[in-house]
């Protein structure tokens, strides 16, 4: 953080676009924009340098896109930021290989700036799943697989239903609520969901879930 504040770091090709999010970004008291690229080749050495907490990545920009950008950035760098997706259409492949890669959420252009703010801080607290319906018609339409795929991780009957329950999009509040046990003991069983499955986060472990048809859809 930089005086207390959520840093970020804007990657798009469109200088309009960085500028609308730079102002919508910096209006409010508890983020900051830190730095600005114009295409994914810049991202690494920015991020080695800047150290933001947040990257907000075009999905195709002219050079180096945002899928490979951010799989450069979360393979070379030991505490990567989250990363999240800008992009025009939300059940654009583009998309779903950038979450596959390891971002941790997308924001359509089209989004209201009070969204906007939200998700990054959503992101930031990694308690809920951002955009969960679009999550889930993603990782769906690309889903399809034997509900034994996640057999091997050894989830525990309540890790299971912890997973079944992140994949409907519900926050660790929610699923203490419906599970009428701490969200304390909930973060504790997402921690052990997501150490089994190896996924960076609940995005990660969500899209896991569908892929191997551990969670189908409806």
């Amino acid at each position: 953080m930089a005086d207390g504040k959520t840093t970020v770091l804007l990657v798009d090709d469109e200088e309009l676009i960085r500028a609308g999010l730079r102002a919508i970004i910096n209006a409010e008291p508890d983020l900051t924009v830190v730095g600005e690229a114009g295409d994914g080749a810049e991202v690494l050495p920015l991020v080695v340098k800047l150290r933001p907490e947040v990257v907000l990545m075009d999905v195709r920009m002219p050079a180096v896109d945002g899928i490979q950008a951010s799989r450069h950035l979360l393979e070379t760098v030991a505490e990567p930021p989250k990363i999240l997706v800008v992009t025009t259409f939300e059940n654009d492949d583009h998309v779903y290989e950038a979450l596959r890669a390891g971002a941790n959420g997308f924001l359509l252009k089209r989004t209201r700036p009070e969204d906007i703010v939200r998700a990054i801080r959503m992101v930031v607290s990694g308690e809920s799943l951002l955009f969960p319906s679009a999550i889930r018609a993603l990782a769906a339409a690309h889903g399809g697989g034997r509900a034994s795929g996640l057999a091997h991780a050894g989830l525990t009957e309540r890790e299971a239903e912890v997973l079944r329950l992140m994949a409907t999009g519900l926050s660790n509040v929610e699923i203490s609520e419906r599970l009428f046990v701490s969200v304390q003991t909930v973060k504790t069983h997402v921690g052990n969901v997501l150490a089994k499955l190896g996924a960076r986060d609940r995005t990660q472990a969500v899209i896991l879930a569908y892929e191997t048809g551990f969670v189908t859809p409806g």
